[in-house]
């Protein structure tokens, strides 16, 4: 019997209790992603070390095990102001909460405790691969004439994978991306300015590690490093002087507006962000750009950035 790769579905559903099944369904739970990989069975293997009077290998015990899986889903809304998309599980998962106001909005801003936890299921043709308990990391990436995505890395706790049919997945949650153009994303600034971006990506930067003690077994996300990384067409210093930020530690305020029509508008606010030492100068096209990279900072706390959905 041949199985193929291609054939993919994934699910995600948030656990009511941490670790327990939450038993996504493809009606109601399923995930429109792209490039997913899975490594199934991370973890350790200990070698017994036995001394025989021959030579050869030792038995090993695998211990410390748990799945990696990563996958890129389209930013886009759910087409109705107030409603979360479909890929809220997976990013309330990655140490974020969730605020909907019915009608209004959804917002998104990274949380320091209390951190949600999701029951992930990947098919490939008939193989289902699970992961409890996962947590993760997150890029968001808006690039010119690219697809923005929310590119993640889930860890989850590891269960032997099993025969399951392929379930039906419902993908109607999920609306048509914009290309990140001129008119799809009409806002970009630095310190309420604006700039002509090449790309972006702020990267959550959550250090996720694997707990596995006797009595208890967890994901968990034990810190946070977020980063802005981009590249903008280069401005005389009078307008904007990277250099002079980066040694006067200056924090500005960055905006990036993605999405025109009411239903699909995603705004990243970052209120305060460090500029760091520009490191390189660049060209494309023979016009001069600026690699740049910024720090997003707290300012009361869980604030260094929103995501809002309108």
């Amino acid at each position: 019997m041949t199985l193929y790769f291609r054939k993919k579905v994934l699910l995600a559903r948030i656990e009511s209790v941490y670790g327990t099944d939450a038993a996504p369904s493809g009606a109601a739970n399923a995930i429109l992603a792209s490039e997913i990989s899975i490594r199934p069975m991370e973890g350790s293997d200990l070698d017994r070390g036995h001394d025989t009077p021959y030579l050869g290998a030792n038995a090993t015990i695998p211990v410390d095990v748990h799945a990696v899986i990563s996958f890129r889903v389209e930013l886009a809304g759910s087409g109705t102001a107030g409603t979360a998309p479909a890929w809220g599980p997976v990013l309330r998962a990655c140490g974020v909460a969730e605020t909907v106001t019915a009608l209004t909005d959804v917002v998104y801003n990274p949380i320091s405790g209390s951190f949600e936890s999701a029951t992930i299921y990947l098919n490939i043709d008939g193989t289902l691969y699970a992961l409890l308990g996962a947590r993760g990391d997150c890029n968001l990436t808006v690039n010119a004439s690219g697809i923005p995505q929310l590119e993640f890395t889930m860890t989850g706790l590891w269960v032997k994978p099993v025969a399951t049919a392929l379930p039906s997945p419902d993908y109607s949650a999920f609306l048509k991306p914009l290309a990140g153009t001129k008119a799809n994303t009409p806002t970009f600034t630095i310190d309420g300015d604006p700039y002509v971006l090449r790309n972006f990506q702020l990267g959550f930067g959550n250090d996720v590690q694997g707990r596995f003690l006797i009595g208890e077994e967890e994901i968990v996300i034990v810190d946070r490093s977020d980063m802005i990384e981009m590249q903008i067409k280069a401005v005389p210093l009078a307008t904007l002087d990277p250099f002079a930020l980066a040694r006067d530690q200056t924090t500005v305020p960055v905006q990036l507006v993605h999405g025109t029509a009411a239903g699909n508008i995603a705004t990243l606010d970052v209120p305060e962000a460090l500029m760091q030492r520009p490191t390189g100068i660049t060209e494309a096209q023979g016009i001069k750009e600026w690699p740049l990279r910024m720090v997003p900072l707290p300012g009361a706390g869980n604030d260094q950035w929103t995501l809002t959905l309108t």
